[in-house]
């Protein structure tokens, strides 16, 4: 008789080795919660991620606010800018915000259409460039032709 088949029969006769073993080994523990300690991490860095997005999208979203402000202020109050460069800044939603107006001529043979680029900024120093918007100006003191009829 073998060792083995001995150890078996003594194990078998024995109440106490017919335990049922239920649960888990910590192997198996260990290597659950390593795969969820994974799982966790990627949700915690997508999650950042998706906040990071959401402010970055809002902080666009204000300048291009800022900057189609300022050219309905020229439009309403009739102005006509002068050609060049003029950096200013603006207050919306608890935040300053810088930005350049450059002012340039157009293919417009009259000379009653100005060119606008506002560009937008973060800094005062202006080196983070958040939009930058391109719009045409009409001069208001031009004679405007009247329909004919």
């Amino acid at each position: 008789m073998s060792i083995n088949s001995a150890m078996d029969r003594l194990h078998s006769n024995n109440p106490e080795s017919t335990i049922n073993n239920k649960g888990f080994t910590l192997i198996e523990v260990m290597v659950a919660l390593a795969i969820i300690a994974i799982a966790l991490a990627s949700l915690i860095k997508a999650s950042g991620s998706h906040t990071h997005s959401a402010g970055y999208l809002k902080s666009k979203t204000l300048a291009h606010y800022v900057a189609m402000n300022e050219i309905t202020k020229l439009q309403i109050e009739k102005a006509w800018p002068d050609l060049g460069t003029t950096r200013k800044s603006s207050e919306m939603a608890e935040r300053e915000w810088f930005w350049t107006r450059e002012v340039t001529k157009t293919g417009d043979e009259s000379g009653n259409i100005r060119g606008l680029k506002f560009t937008v900024y973060l800094d005062e120093d202006r080196t983070q460039n958040l939009i930058q918007i391109q719009a045409f100006i009409a001069n208001p003191n031009q004679d405007t032709p009247t329909g004919t009829g």
